[in-house]
């Protein structure tokens, strides 16, 4: 493998005391290539998303174009997500037994390529075609951030790892509409935004498959500092290979439950506001077009601070002395509750504008549930991760494919969206008593 040329650089997280203490760390720094490591996935994940919502800016322009009826165009919306979760649990499969390094590097040639495509669909059915392909391509990129974090990360970093990598996520939502908004009004052309789109996907694809490593060992730029506090608080050679072998999935059957379950819930309030949120500005609160886009921008923006503020406060907890079970499952749980708190006070809220800052408020919190990558290193067994990941980001995805659904049929039937937020405070209830049943007595430290 050709050194890479790029060159990134982020500042060094806080390590625990423990891991710090090298006998050559008063004379040799540590480098750090494991956070710039989680640079490159952090803009994955961002460019994952503004990929992903790319259709939803630009789905006005296309149904007038192609002529697409309601019914098609969220046909349409809603098709990404079909391969998307379906190949969850292979995908996670391929990440345990050819590495994240390659299925990531492929993974994101081929959504360039994918994304590129769809620029030149003539109807209906091929921009459908093309967005299967694209929900197909990006299945496996965040079960591989998480088999990163599993490889790179000592289990003292790993809840900063998680949130890294899921704050790409809010912050793709939140630029997304802006970026491909201006390319298509600049551009004149949905086309021109989605091939401009692609071809960017395409380069970071490059960087990653220059720059990410399977073992932080064999990556040129690591030093001996680095790699001790990378395996710090890890199992042994020894110790590893008296493991028993593992079976099934490898995890116990209360944790997987509690891990499906509140994944399924978060991702059902997430997407929830994610796909009607605008619609309930509008309705509800009477925002126009501009007021929609700059009230999402500020709330998915909090997100994405929400994400990164909760996963280092969970490691500056868990330096401090707070055992991780408690640490991890009490900021989940307690961003459950902010969550279910504001979705009930929101209907007795008459000024539109406080509307939107306990929106802001609820999603900062909300976004603590991106801890949730940091279970599948801590859960399962090393051959596992992946596959674990991959199980997790399915039910999340079931969530996604679900809600929107099911907040129109609410709709339908209530005719306003009080139940809609009621509807949301259940699922964030949900969330919590599912977090609380995880067991992380049984974390392995692999």
């Amino acid at each position: 493998m050709a050194r890479p040329s790029a060159s990134l650089h982020l500042p060094e997280a806080d390590v625990p005391p423990a891991a710090a203490a090298t006998p050559l760390a008063g004379t040799t720094k540590a480098s750090s290539v494991r956070w710039r490591i989680f640079a490159i996935v952090f803009a994955l994940t961002m460019v994952n998303l503004i990929d992903r919502v790319s259709l939803s800016i630009a789905m006005p322009t296309i149904a007038h174009e192609f002529s697409l009826s309601p019914s098609l165009q969220g046909l349409i919306l809603s098709s990404f997500f079909w391969a998307y979760a379906l190949l969850q649990i292979p995908g996670g499969w391929m990440i345990d037994r050819f590495g994240p390094h390659r299925v990531i590097s492929w993974s994101t040639g081929l959504w360039g390529t994918f994304q590129v495509l769809a620029a030149f669909a003539t109807g209906g059915l091929s921009l459908l075609f093309a967005r299967v392909a694209l929900g197909a391509a990006e299945a496996p990129l965040f079960p591989s951030g998480g088999k990163l974090i599993s490889l790179w990360l000592a289990p003292s970093e790993r809840s900063r790892g998680a949130v890294l990598m899921d704050s790409g996520s809010p912050l793709g939502v939140a630029l997304g509409g802006l970026i491909i908004a201006y390319l298509i009004a600049t551009l004149d052309s949905w086309r021109l935004a989605f091939g401009i789109a692609g071809v960017a996907t395409l380069v970071l694809g490059w960087l990653a498959w220059r720059y990410l490593r399977d073992d932080p060992a064999t990556h040129p730029q690591v030093n001996a500092q680095e790699l001790e506090k990378i395996n710090a608080g890890r199992l042994t050679p020894a110790a590893e290979a008296a493991r028993v072998p593992v079976k099934g999935l490898g995890i116990a059957a209360r944790s997987l439950s509690g891990l499906l379950i509140g994944r399924a819930s978060w991702a059902m309030v997430y997407f929830g506001l994610l796909t009607w949120g605008p619609s309930y500005l509008a309705q509800a609160r009477g925002f126009d077009i501009k007021g929609i886009g700059a009230a999402t921008f500020v709330i998915f923006i909090c997100g994405a601070l929400g994400s990164l503020t909760g996963g280092f406060l969970c490691d500056g907890l868990i330096r401090k002395g707070v055992r991780r079970g408690v640490a991890v499952k009490g900021l989940l749980a307690f961003s459950g509750l902010v969550a279910l708190g504001a979705f009930l006070l929101l209907p007795t809220l008459t000024n539109p504008f406080a509307a939107v800052a306990l929106l802001a408020m609820t999603a900062f919190f909300l976004m603590w549930g991106s801890l949730y990558w940091s279970f599948p290193a801590l859960l399962a067994a090393p051959a596992r991760v992946g596959l674990i990941g991959g199980v997790m980001n399915m039910a999340g995805s079931t969530g996604g494919i679900a809600v929107p659904i099911l907040v129109g049929v609410i709709l339908q039937m209530a005719g306003g969206f009080a139940p809609v937020l009621g509807f949301f405070a259940l699922c964030s209830a949900v969330f919590v008593l599912a977090t609380l049943f995880i067991s992380l007595d049984e974390v392995r430290h692999g």
